[in-house]
């Protein structure tokens, strides 16, 4: 059977929800921060990269070379067990990762596909070290007294235990049964169009701390971790002050819980540092990553091994048929090689500070948006309702930008960190475009 670009969607309305975008990415035609429509022959300027899982833009040279594209066939002919049997590309991928991405300090990693997975297996990291830690060995006593402290507007995933922790939209988590687990407000900066922080931050802190310190009481040394997303994404990109997170990091060490950093959507650069919390002062004791890594998984500090047998010694206790994904690992080794070649940090950060400045002026010129906020290519900007926000999309849409909403009136821009000065200045041409037109019609 031949498919057509125009019977793509009546073919997946017969067997899926088809509630994406209308056009039909056209994977030969879409080069660099654009994504060409097969449909109309329309390009669209990529400012969402698959909700931050595309680091590199289309069909980039270097993985269009015959080398790579060689090497990348033939482990996709072959769907192995990476945790049992073990290959030169696993290696190869594993050694970049461990010795260019991963922060000194943390000799633990673990490999998964999925990143709500990935969340997952770092409760479980956490729930041992914490069992263990209160002298349980015995795999026979199900107790289920361990918790979680997590923060509102947190999302996590979608998966058995993060479903107690996600809680961005109700229609996202709700009939489904869950943990009742100690969940705190969460004290987020707002700013204004030149940066500053505008609410009373300090007061918002004190109250959080407040519930953190009722929740250690109530649950006494029954904390495993708390986790947090050092920049919250879908829950609004709320971003946090740094001497929040280091009230955290030191409940975390006078508690006896492990800081867990969700880094998922953050990771890999998207804030022109390896990691967001490189950004910070504040040095978790659990990494999760994904999406722009393309494997998953969690890299751990060496806090783990205040105890022995913990799951990083103990074989089982955290597994994975897969491992990952081979095709995913020799990709990201790939990304690696470019990025550390190509200085892309640097780009990602200068790019950033020019898409924000553009927009605080726009802003500020129109007044359609405020709260103007960033690091790299991680953006977004605050318009005055739900409704604003849904035309603020449909009309970038209409100047060919694919941008995707967070938290309840926000829009966010997830760049390509490829994206070039001259990009950077069409989509802040576009964006105000989508203003103008947006000005005259809400």
């Amino acid at each position: 059977m031949t498919v057509t670009p125009q019977d793509v969607h009546s073919i997946l309305r017969r067997y899926q929800l088809t509630d994406g975008y209308d056009l039909v990415v056209d994977l030969e035609k879409s080069h660099g921060v654009w994504i060409h429509d097969s449909t109309t022959g329309k390009e669209y300027l990529d400012a969402f990269t698959c909700f931050a899982s595309w680091p590199l833009g289309f069909n980039h040279p270097e993985l269009m070379e015959e080398s790579f594209s060689e090497g990348i066939l033939k482990v996709s002919r072959n769907k192995i067990v990476n945790s049992d049997l073990y290959t030169t590309e696993l290696a190869e991928f594993v050694e970049a990762f461990g010795s260019k991405v991963t922060p000194e300090g943390f000799p633990h990693h673990f490999w998964v596909s999925g990143g709500a997975l990935a969340v997952e297996n770092s409760l479980k990291t956490a729930f041992d070290w914490k069992a263990r830690k209160l002298g349980r060995t015995d795999f026979h006593d199900d107790v289920n007294d361990l918790v979680i402290l997590h923060f509102e507007q947190a999302f996590h995933g979608r998966s058995g235990y993060t479903m107690s922790l996600t809680n961005t939209l109700p229609d996202k988590v709700g009939l489904f049964p869950k943990f009742n687990w100690p969940r705190v407000s969460t004290p987020f900066c707002e700013f204004d169009n030149d940066g500053n922080i505008v609410n009373d931050i300090e007061a918002a802190e004190a109250k959080t701390c407040a519930e953190i310190e009722r929740a250690f009481e109530e649950h006494s040394n029954r904390i495993a971790a708390i986790i947090i997303e050092p920049m919250q994404g879908e829950g609004g990109d709320n971003h946090f002050r740094n001497e929040f997170l280091e009230k955290l990091r030191q409940y975390a060490d006078e508690r006896e819980a492990l800081l867990i950093f969700d880094e998922v959507q953050t990771g890999f650069y998207g804030s022109g540092k390896p990691w967001f919390w490189q950004t910070t002062t504040v040095r978790p004791d659990v990494v999760c990553f994904g999406k722009k890594t393309q494997t998953c998984g969690i890299y751990v500090s060496e806090r783990v091994d205040e105890v022995a047998d913990n799951v990083f010694k103990r074989s089982s206790r955290i597994n994975s048929t897969w491992g990952g994904n081979l095709v995913d690992m020799v990709r990201c080794t790939q990304f690696i090689k470019i990025i550390e070649r190509d200085n892309i940090a640097e780009l990602v950060t200068k790019v950033g500070d020019h898409v924000i400045a553009g927009l605080r002026n726009i802003g500020k010129e129109t007044g359609a948006f405020t709260s103007v906020r960033g690091k790299g290519s991680l953006i977004a900007f605050t318009t005055p309702s739900p409704e604003h926000r849904a035309a603020m999309l449909a009309s970038l849409m209409e100047t060919l930008v694919i941008a995707i909403s967070c938290g309840t009136r926000s829009v966010r821009f997830r760049l390509p960190l490829i994206m070039t000065l001259e990009d950077a200045d069409e989509l802040l041409n576009r964006t105000r475009m989508a203003v103008s037109t947006l000005t005259s019609a809400v």
